[in-house]
């Protein structure tokens, strides 16, 4: 523990740290709100998962066509301009006269500004934090998870105390306190020089996939990372699941906590494992995070499935290492293309998979679509463990900067 807390000991990374905790809780309590909300009024599973959706799918767009800004301009700027931005636009959202549908456009506008935000900052932390750099990105993860973990949990009360148009507004302020931290606390931080300021703007867009398409190892890490499509499938679910599975509201929360919870635990054991370890066992773990979902197959009552959603976050902790190896190999000049190519994948793969398995659960029901999701994710999983043998683990090991 005391190397991942020597991550604080870097002023930069410390506001940095705290604007993302900000944007997480007000974040995940508006999305939980939203979901909530249209399920209470419709009753499709279909549509909340959709809505839950919502907040991912427009990274298909942002993340390949926006990401080149962090590589562009300062990443201090570019990240204070998205949180500007987004503040603005969900403080329209918390009108309550705006309708509905307009709320979803704006939604979509909101999520288009994350995707260049996430790319300046993922560049900025490698130089910020040099050989501190996964004990940082371990930090990020336990706590990023821990707020979701209390953010879902509360999220159903919270909402039913101070309305959805209440959420929307803490979720404002949030994004307009991550800019004020990291315009007054973080060095401007501009790009490494490049020739590329002459390229071509579609060669500007796509140098991060090309980076990943011409190194394999790259490439299999971030098959590694979009497994996450499969295993999203219970959050976006966890709403009808609980209907079937007969249980009150207030239980939606803590189905939703699960996997976090899961997933924080999971980060702070692996961190004290050897780093060779560590990579060497991210196909298995992938393998792990997926299989716990085919024993949905099975209808399990509730406590069966807060442990098996338990079990898959703890091993999906593989996630945090896989994309520190990532970040660490990937060429500085193009480290927020490459990093916004990835993200994009993700979470436009989890904004997928949530529709389908939604679109899944109307036809088949709950369980069945999160362990359809299951045993899909754990046969792709056991490729991507195969390929990721191939490409010599410890030789990738050898290769990252020495830890702290």
């Amino acid at each position: 523990m005391g190397a991942t807390r020597s991550a604080f000991a870097i002023r930069g990374f410390r506001l940095l740290w705290l604007a993302g905790l900000l944007s997480v809780v007000g974040d995940q309590l508006a999305r939980v709100a939203l979901s909530i909300l249209v399920f209470q009024r419709t009753g499709s599973a279909a549509l909340s998962a959709a809505t839950y959706a919502l907040s991912m799918l427009p990274a298909l767009v942002s993340g390949a066509l926006l990401s080149w800004l962090a590589d562009r301009y300062p990443r201090r700027r570019v990240m204070v301009a998205c949180d500007v931005i987004r503040a603005a636009l969900v403080g329209v959202m918390a009108v309550p006269a705006v309708p509905l549908p307009l709320m979803a456009v704006l939604l979509v506008l909101v999520q288009l500004a994350e995707a260049p935000f996430s790319a300046a900052q993922g560049a900025v932390l490698p130089e910020l934090l040099g050989s501190r750099y996964e004990a940082g990105q371990t930090v990020q993860q336990v706590t990023t998870q821990l707020c979701l973990v209390l953010g879902f949990a509360a999220a159903a009360f919270v909402v039913t105390a101070v309305g959805a148009h209440a959420a929307l507004a803490v979720d404002a302020a949030t994004f307009a306190a991550s800019g004020l931290l990291i315009r007054a606390g973080l060095g401007r931080h501009p790009p490494p020089g490049s020739t590329e300021r002459e390229a071509t703007w579609w060669r500007r867009i796509a140098a991060g996939a090309v980076a990943v398409r011409r190194d394999r190892t790259l490439g299999t890490l971030v098959w590694l990372g979009w497994l996450a499509l499969f295993t999203v499938v219970p959050e976006g679910l966890a709403v009808p699941f609980a209907q079937q599975a007969g249980v009150g509201g207030e239980w939606i929360g803590v189905l939703l906590a699960a996997e976090p919870g899961g997933a924080a635990v999971g980060a702070l054991l692996l961190r004290r494992v050897a780093r060779p370890v560590r990579v060497r066992a991210l196909g298995v773990l992938a393998v792990g995070t997926a299989a716990p979902l085919v024993a949905f197959w099975g209808r399990p009552a509730l406590g069966t499935a807060l442990a098996l959603l338990f079990v898959s976050g703890l091993c999906s902790a593989y996630q945090v290492t896989a994309g520190a190896t990532f970040v660490q190999l990937s060429p500085p000049r193009v480290r927020g293309r490459t990093l916004g190519f990835a993200r994009t994948g993700m979470i436009a793969g989890q904004g997928l998979g949530i529709v389908a398995g939604g679109v899944l659960a109307q036809l088949v029901g709950p369980a069945a679509a999160i362990a359809w999701a299951g045993t899909a994710g754990a046969l792709v999983a056991l490729a991507a463990a195969a390929a990721w043998a191939r490409r010599r683990p410890d030789a990738v090991s050898a290769a990252l900067p020495a830890e702290a």
